[in-house]
């Protein structure tokens, strides 16, 4: 080898160097910088849209959540749709509740919640399931850095995958799919803002202060023809069975339609609607978990769902349909027969 050659290579290595070193960041560098950032937050809020793809029509919701270090959080769902009434997640110092102010009702949780499943909406949780997913994939593009990791829906492993897009200037969430078995995009949650360590007022988080917040101006308080159009709502998704019995029952105030769905799979949907809402009153405290059906966030236990929509209480139970099935059917309760 020739002098002459000999720097040349000198130069040629040095200069690849420079460039990998003025490159991309890796896989390690990104995960490492993530974590730093989330760490470092002492919060955030953010507001995002959902698409859920996993009924016969594309359902799409607005999200908005507060984070305040290190354990307080906001989460409030509400449909685009006009006249529907939304739902917030609290987590205070108090616990977990699920409110919905519309129907002056509110339950606490004995939960871990968000710990203990994937929230596609809330950072932490995005870059958890990163860190906690050895085998992550990362790509890069013009604009984000993507993961695609495995998810942790306890209660339903139809989605099993998420791809989450990071901003390559600031490490905030962009954009998150969540994909089924198939690799189909059958839940997108795109963050249309982000504010970094906001301020706070004292009683962001406190129950009170969210429903009287959250409490619609027009709320009924007399039952004078409110449920004569009640529309009778039934799952797209039926697991198989057909509706083989329906009875409406005339309560003191309101109505219940209770419709029995027969076949390999027996299922029974209850339907309610109060003309006059009551007073509100402490938490009702319940045993299950928080999942959250697109359109309404429910209370999931062992052989029964139950949800608030639309002014509406829903109660769905099988002792034969497993969990991932049952959440199937109450997120598919979302057409309607107008009575």
């Amino acid at each position: 080898m020739t002098k002459k050659t000999s720097i040349w290579m000198t130069f040629v290595v040095g200069l690849l160097l420079v460039l990998a070193a003025c490159g991309e960041k890796s896989q390690e560098d990104v995960v490492k910088k993530l974590g730093e950032h989330v760490e470092g937050l002492s919060g955030y809020k953010t507001n995002a849209e959902m698409t859920m793809k996993t009924g016969q029509e594309e359902q799409k919701y607005t999200i908005e959540v507060w984070h305040k270090k290190a354990d307080f959080y906001r989460v409030a769902l509400s449909s685009n749709q006009e006249d529907k009434g939304g739902q917030i997640i609290l987590k205070n110092k108090e616990g977990v509740f699920v409110l919905t102010p519309e129907l002056k009702k509110s339950f606490k949780f004995q939960s871990e919640w968000p710990d203990n499943s994937s929230q596609p909406y809330l950072y932490q949780s995005l870059v958890e399931d990163i860190v906690n997913d050895k085998e992550a994939e990362f790509t890069v593009d013009k604009n984000y850095y993507i993961f695609k990791t495995k998810t942790n829906y306890q209660s339903n492993n139809n989605l099993p995958y998420q791809e989450i897009y990071f901003d390559k200037e600031n490490y905030t969430p962009a954009l998150v799919k969540v994909l089924d078995t198939d690799e189909n995009a059958m839940v997108e949650v795109k963050f249309t803002s982000f504010e970094v360590d906001p301020s706070f007022n004292e009683k962001d988080f406190e129950i009170e202060q969210n429903m009287a917040n959250g409490l619609p101006d027009d709320i009924p308080t007399s039952g004078d023809g409110v449920t004569d159009d009640l529309a009778v709502m039934v799952p797209v998704n039926t697991a198989g069975a057909e509706l083989t019995d329906r009875i409406e029952v005339d309560l003191e105030n309101g109505k219940r339609i209770i419709s029995t769905y027969s076949g390999e799979k027996n299922f029974t949907l209850v339907q309610e609607k109060r003309d006059v809402v009551e007073t509100l009153t402490a938490p009702v405290e319940v045993s299950g978990d928080i999942v959250n059906l697109g359109f309404a966030v429910g209370v999931l236990s062992e052989n029964a769902i139950e949800w608030d929509y639309d002014g509406m209480n829903f109660y769905l139970a099988s002792d034969e349909l497993p969990k991932e099935a049952l959440l199937e059917v109450a997120q598919s309760v979302q057409g309607q027969e107008v009575k």
